[in-house]
């Protein structure tokens, strides 16, 4: 009879569904809800999959419609209704323009301030 593996210290370090702390999902969320959207137009449920997809956990619809309204709101959105193969119909999104230019200064800005972050955070200086 084969023994039981012993438990792998990573898989308890890991978990499968990651529970970020909500204020670190707020301050980066739209910018991944527009990343999603440089692969081309999709609906809200197709962006929410593809997020969790990445680790960034379950991103309930509460939280990513009033986004999604916001960015349309800010112009980096366009929203198109669009019919459903034998269901309800469903709306897209898709990047402007200036919603192209919003995710690539956002991203480089974003860039800047996580590896500022990551290097005050994990310093040995913040350690004594």
């Amino acid at each position: 009879m084969p023994r039981p593996a012993p438990p792998d210290p990573l898989a308890e370090a890991t978990p499968a569904t990651p529970d970020w702390p909500g204020e670190w999902l707020r301050g980066v969320l739209s910018l991944c809800a527009l990343r999603v959207l440089a692969d081309g137009p999709t609906y809200g449920y197709d962006i929410a999959q593809r997020l969790a997809g990445v680790g960034l956990g379950e991103i309930k619809g509460g939280t990513l419609y009033p986004l999604l309204g916001r960015l349309h709101a800010a112009g980096f959105l366009d929203e198109e209704w669009r019919p459903g193969d034998g269901g309800p119909g469903r709306k897209y999104y898709a990047l402007t323009e200036a919603g192209c230019a919003h995710l690539h200064d956002e991203s480089a800005r974003w860039a800047r301030f996580a590896a500022l972050t990551q290097s005050f955070v994990t310093s040995q200086e913040a350690h004594r």
